[in-house]
């Protein structure tokens, strides 16, 4: 049934989001955008880029809380640099490329074994998602947000999200607070889950990380907007540019910002940051990530070496 309805859901996704693009599209006041960049203080860009490392290094920890689950030996610091360079190809590159593959590689040629490496990216992936679930079902379902009459979706219906959302990384700490120690075998691998007080360390990691995040842009809008509506359509874009498969979500998350907040900021404006947010948070971060990669790749033997060692 899920391979069905994900087959059918991601192209008309696909082309909603598109549609929302291209009726934006030549409304775009472009030259308005770019004169937005130019005027942005260089205070303003140098705090806004220290937001986006300092996401970007936080989201480096999510790795450790694998590293803890797990008991690899790696160092500290080669687990939170390679979680940092898989991070910036993720955003730019695609989840299967950056979040999966080249992580795979790196613990790999680093020495680890293939159940460690898949425990590890799945506490990465539970750890963003589950703040996720938090952050957002705690926005959606406070009444904060007030949707724009053009979107077809109810502020009630929006509030029920949320609940739904809050839901999940309650079941989550139940779970490990009642299964943890137990073993289960997924397609013959071993799966158990971590402690709960290993869980409340991913759920505080990554909603600091989705509340940095949502900080960035509202700073990049000089607060033309609330900070719980910025946030808002941050989550939103973010959850709709991982069901797009399209590198870094382009054209994804411009057309989540314009839909939704077009009617409160200018769009030249508008534009402007959404720009400034892509170049900070996205490119970036990626050529930290490529001078790293190039860092593991050359020491990956020794490291193999060591932990073997170890």
């Amino acid at each position: 049934m899920w391979p069905v309805v994900r087959r059918w859901a991601v192209p008309v996704l696909g082309l909603l989001v598109l549609a929302m693009l291209i009726s934006h599209a030549h409304k775009i006041d472009w030259a308005g955008a770019w004169a937005a960049l130019k005027r942005y203080p260089a205070l303003v860009l140098a705090e806004a880029a220290i937001l986006a490392l300092g996401s970007h290094a936080l989201y480096g920890c999510f790795d450790l809380t694998g590293r803890r689950h797990t008991g690899h030996r790696l160092p500290v610091w080669r687990t939170w640099a390679i979680a940092v360079a898989s991070y910036g190809f993720n955003l730019n590159l695609g989840s299967l490329v950056g979040g999966v593959a080249l992580r795979a590689r790196l613990y790999a040629r680093a020495g680890l074994d293939e159940t460690k490496v898949g425990q590890i990216i799945a506490m990465s992936l539970s750890t963003n998602w589950l703040g996720y679930g938090l952050v957002a079902g705690a926005l959606f379902s406070s009444g904060m947000l007030e949707l724009p009459a053009s979107v077809p979706l109810s502020n009630g219906a929006l509030q029920a999200i949320g609940v739904v959302l809050m839901l999940l990384p309650a079941a989550y700490l139940l779970a490990c607070l009642r299964w943890h120690g137990k073993n289960w075998t997924v397609r013959g691998k071993p799966v158990h889950l971590p402690t709960p007080q290993l869980a409340l360390v991913q759920l505080a990691l990554s909603t600091a990380n989705w509340s940095l995040m949502g900080t960035l842009m509202y700073l990049l809008l000089g607060g033309a907007v609330p900070y719980a509506h910025v946030l808002g359509v941050l989550l939103a874009a973010s959850v709709v540019g991982v069901c797009m498969p399209i590198p870094a979500g382009l054209g994804v998350l411009e057309a989540v910002y314009l839909a939704l907040l077009s009617g409160s900021v200018p769009q030249g404006r508008l534009m402007g940051a959404v720009l400034a947010y892509r170049a900070l948070y996205y490119l970036l971060p990626l050529a930290i990530a490529l001078g790293l990669y190039a860092y593991l790749e050359k020491t990956a033997d020794a490291a193999r070496e060591a932990s073997a060692a170890a």
